[in-house]
This record gives structure tokens, C-alpha cells and sequence, in this order.
């Protein structure tokens, strides 16, 4: 589909989006929020920080090679726009508070990254068939591979001593949590709470 230069530029420019408007910008508007206090955009952004933690789950996965990597990276990206938009106490109060710097920002970041994961996903669609091959095919595979690259680079950074399988290890458990609390949720918080993130 993308010659590999190219893929691999798009990946790279991926993941610098991703650090931007997944990390560092929510980590600046929760802060933001609290200082303001406006109690709703922080409820909202500590559950985009529940939520989005599957992005940090999917780096320690990609960082052993392991293919469900880019399930759960494929997931958090349609995870995380409904997370922002799904809850009718939150938008109502949001939306009713007066203008100002942090409620324009706020606005912007959630369609900003609603959109960057939507094309993220359609994106990412293309790598999907990496879910199925073995860690030594997803490997020597390029176009599998180039997605790897920003996570290993990540591991060389702050775990340079660690073993890239126990860092794995420690991310399937993780995911497994993850996938009971969201289980959770879905089979009995919502019934008793709709959409309400107040309950």
C-alpha cells in the first residue's frame, strides 16, 4: 500500500502525534482543570486517563513484539473518542460553562483527538493482519516492524537494562485488568448508570 519510506515516516508521525495530543496535552488540561477547578473536565479527563492507559499497555506490549499489540492499539484509538463524547452529565456541564481559555482549549483537544484517532484507526486498519503473524514473522516483516521501532526506541530510552519479555509479561497482566474493568462496565455500570458518569 505505502512504499517504506513512506510508512515509515507516517508511522513515526503517528506515534509524535500521539505523544502530543494523548499525553501531553490532556496531562496539561487535567492540570488546568484542577487549578480552575471545574470539576467536570476533570471527572471527564480521569477517565480519559483510564481509558487512554491501553495506549501505555500497547507500547509494553509492542516493546516484546508480542501481535496483540496492534489489537490494543487499534482499540484504544475507537476507545478513546467514545470515552470523551459518551457522557451526557459531562458534555451538559461542560457545555453550559461560560466561555474561557480553558473550556476553548478543552473543546478543541477532544475534537482534535477524536479526529486523530479516526483517521489513526483507518490508519492502522492496513497493520491489523500483523495480529496474526508469529513474533518472529511480525519481526522480520517491515511493514509490521516500522510500528515496533517507536516503542523499542521508547524501551532504549527508559528501560535500558530491562528484558523486553518480563516489560511483556507485566503488559499482558495489565491487560488483563484492563479488559475486567472495562467488562466490568459494560455489564454493570452501565446498567445501573447509563450515561451518566456521576451515576
Amino acid at each position: 500500500m505505502f512504499d517504506e519510506p513512506l510508512l515509515q515516516q507516517l508511522v513515526w508521525t503517528d506515534y509524535r502525534l500521539a505523544v502530543f495530543l494523548t499525553v501531553s496535552l490532556p496531562l496539561v488540561l487535567l492540570i488546568w482543570a484542577f487549578v480552575q477547578k471545574a470539576e467536570a473536565m476533570q471527572r471527564l479527563l480521569v477517565i480519559y486517563w483510564r481509558v487512554a492507559s491501553l495506549l501505555a499497555i500497547t507500547v509494553y506490549l509492542a516493546i516484546a513484539s508480542l501481535p496483540i499489540s496492534f489489537i490494543t492499539g487499534f482499540m484504544a484509538r475507537l476507545l478513546i473518542p467514545a470515552s470523551l463524547w459518551f457522557w451526557v452529565d459531562i458534555n451538559d456541564e461542560i457545555e453550559d460553562r461560560p466561555p474561557s481559555p480553558l473550556k476553548w482549549t478543552m473543546t478543541a483537544w477532544r475534537w482534535a483527538v477524536t479526529l486523530y484517532c479516526i483517521i489513526g484507526a483507518i490508519f492502522q486498519a492496513y497493520s491489523l493482519r500483523c495480529a496474526a503473524l508469529t513474533t518472529d514473522a511480525l519481526v522480520e516483516d517491515f511493514a509490521c516492524r516500522v510500528w515496533l521501532e517507536a516503542p523499542w526506541g521508547y524501551k532504549a530510552m527508559f528501560h535500558p537494562n530491562g528484558s523486553p519479555q518480563i516489560l511483556g509479561f507485566f503488559a499482558i497482566v495489565g491487560l488483563a485488568v484492563y479488559v475486567i474493568c472495562l467488562l466490568y462496565f459494560c455489564f454493570v455500570r452501565l446498567g445501573k448508570q447509563g450515561r451518566s458518569a456521576l451515576g
